[in-house]
């Protein structure tokens, strides 16, 4: 009998090392970087100045380096980015050998840190691809990665960053920290981005899963229509309409 694939073939790992990176990165990326723990990966993202999403990706630790768990397709572009904030710090950004896997059940790993119902993440050897993490990460409402997100094209909290565990609201400043922290604040998030059963693309799409029957919009809350609306995005709703 074949053991099921891991290894998530379209994303990359990127070895940060050298002086604090924890504290180069603190000051960058949307997560705590001082909670990491192997045990507690993080989703984070590089904003722009205006709060919008640049990249997005998984912070791990490994010892006093740190891992990021990105889209193979943005690794370059994301470690070209994070090393024009690099100055004279004695830091390193490495391509790394070791990849990153995913298993809807078993006892590898430890749980996604935007949501347990995504299943266990770990980064270890390459190993033979995975299959079925898009169709359930979409199943449950979860975007992620450049084609969804845009490239600064969305806020960071429209990108339900604030529900899926992605951002801090207590560790002080970032890139992008005034606009998010202010946004927070007032409650409301006008727009969402949602996964939506396929249909024609409108100037609201983002990008479109025809063989999944599946698409992600930008949507105006009070429009989002036929979108799949997790328990976790409903809650979110629900205390928006109250605040």
């Amino acid at each position: 009998m074949d053991t099921p694939g891991t290894m998530l073939a379209d994303r990359s790992v990127i070895r940060i090392a050298g002086e604090d990176v924890r504290g180069f990165l603190q000051g960058l990326v949307t997560a705590d970087t001082t909670l990491l723990t192997p045990a507690t990966p993080a989703w984070a993202a590089l904003l722009s100045p205006q709060g919008k999403a640049l990249f997005d990706f998984i912070l791990w630790a490994d010892g006093d380096d740190v891992l990021i768990d990105v889209e193979a397709t943005q690794a370059e572009a994301l470690t070209k980015r994070l090393s024009l904030y690099r100055l004279r710090r004695a830091i390193t950004f490495q391509p790394d050998a070791l990849k990153v896997h995913w298993s809807l059940g078993g006892s590898q790993g430890v749980p996604d840190p935007r949501l347990a119902d995504l299943g266990h993440r770990w980064i270890a050897p390459e190993a033979a691809p995975a299959t079925g993490w898009h169709a359930h990460r979409l199943s449950l409402g979860v975007p992620e990665g450049i084609a969804d997100l845009g490239a600064g094209e969305t806020l960071w909290l429209e990108c339900n960053a604030r529900e899926l565990n992605g951002v801090s609201f207590t560790k002080g400043c970032y890139v992008g920290q005034e606009n998010t922290a202010r946004m927070h604040h007032r409650s409301k998030v006008n727009r969402r981005l949602v996964v939506a059963p396929f249909t024609e693309p409108s100037n609201r799409t983002r990008t479109t899963y025809p063989e999944l029957g599946l698409m992600i919009e930008h949507r105006r809350v009070e429009a989002l229509g036929d979108a799949v609306i997790p328990t976790w995005l409903a809650a979110a709703l629900a205390d928006d309409e109250t605040a």
